[in-house]
């Protein structure tokens, strides 16, 4: 039946899916700039005309005007039409040319670019009700996670995240035994490693190539010899009763998360301690119905909740999930104590004890 649009109403909406529109075509113009170089060529803010940048870059001018002059409608880089030239501020350059700045941005577009190339397998998923393993992804997904996450990481895990928990900043300190569940390329892993050098960490995760590169990644920052990273899934790692044990932004991915903290628990030391860090989220839909809700949605349609039913039960949690079904999830697996410790603007941060 025909129905009679609000003109007003049409006009905003047709402003706002413009917008959007750009937005997604400018995140393959991010990727460019990201894989490219050239946001780091640019990093030091000095302005230059696109064959200055071109030059500096080894890439040619005409491509380089073009894209240029895309990033500066979008305001991801600045231009004087007096000089022609382009340049990145400082805060463009922190979130867009500093891999290790805790605002660097570039690497979530990896994410979205995996979205858009496995969008045919989620699309069968829908007919068909089976899951999207993790592992079936394209590898732009794997990369764009760790470069995504790490910011955050940096930024919180050691500052602000571990010295919430009761008592665990200082048996790090002294020395102890920390598993990593769901540790993907191992960023969180090496930077407690890096943190507490008298502590041994192990580093958990089903998928095998992912293991491979924290591995490397381990060597390169010079903590190899105090991490063992090992293929294994959240209810199969060895229980070799750790301090700590971490899951960082994970659990709503598994298919049984109620299994997954039941083997948490199981092993865990006598006074031990599982950080559970989850995507923030409100308990109800409504109160998630805001710019990070919107990524956090796209990211749980697209990747976390076919992850979840690709696998055993298949609770499909989604990167939503919210304090009160997490809870649920803990009291199922035994924990007599589960508490939100802390918390940021993206994620959740939750102790829980035997």
């Amino acid at each position: 039946m025909a129905r009679n649009p609000d003109p007003e109403k049409l006009n905003a909406l047709m402003g706002k899916l413009v917008g959007d529109l750009g937005a997604a075509l400018t995140g393959a113009l991010v990727l460019l700039g990201d894989q490219l170089g050239i946001y780091k060529a640019m990093a030091d803010g000095t302005p230059g005309t696109p064959k200055e940048i071109a030059k500096k870059t080894k890439l040619k001018e005409r491509y380089m005007r073009e894209w240029l002059s895309a990033q500066a409608a979008a305001g991801l880089v600045d231009y004087d039409a007096a000089s022609g030239k382009f340049s990145l501020n400082a805060e463009q350059s922190m979130a867009l040319a500093q891999e290790g700045s805790p605002a660097f941005f570039a690497g979530a577009f990896q994410v979205a670019q995996s979205m858009w190339l496995d969008e045919p397998k989620v699309a069968a998923a829908f007919k068909s009700g089976k899951g999207v393993g993790w592992h079936q992804h394209s590898a732009c997904l794997f990369k764009g996670t760790e470069r995504f996450f790490r910011p955050g990481y940096n930024a919180n895990l050691i500052s602000s995240w571990i010295p919430a928990l009761d008592g665990v900043e200082a048996k790090l300190k002294k020395g102890a035994s920390v598993a990593d569940v769901g540790c993907g390329h191992g960023a969180s892993t090496i930077l407690m490693a890096q943190a507490y050098p008298k502590s041994h960490f192990f580093g958990f995760d089903y998928h095998a190539p992912s293991i491979a590169r924290a591995r490397q990644a381990a060597k390169q920052a010079g903590v190899e010899k105090r991490i063992t990273f090992q293929k294994a899934a959240a209810k199969d790692f060895p229980a070799e009763k750790y301090d700590l044990v971490a899951m960082f932004d994970c659990l709503h991915d598994m298919g049984d998360p109620v299994g997954a903290a039941k083997h948490v628990k199981k092993s865990l030391a006598k006074d031990g301690t599982w950080l559970l860090v989850e995507p923030f989220a409100g308990d109800a839909l409504e109160d998630n119905l805001n710019p990070v809700g919107r990524i956090f949605y796209a990211a749980s349609t697209m990747i976390c909740t076919p992850a979840s039913l690709s696998q055993e039960v298949g609770l499909g949690l989604g990167a939503q999930a919210g304090e009160k079904r997490l809870r649920d999830v803990a009291t199922k697996a035994g924990f007599k104590h589960f508490r939100r410790a802390t918390q940021t603007p993206f994620n959740l941060v939750f102790e829980g004890r035997a």
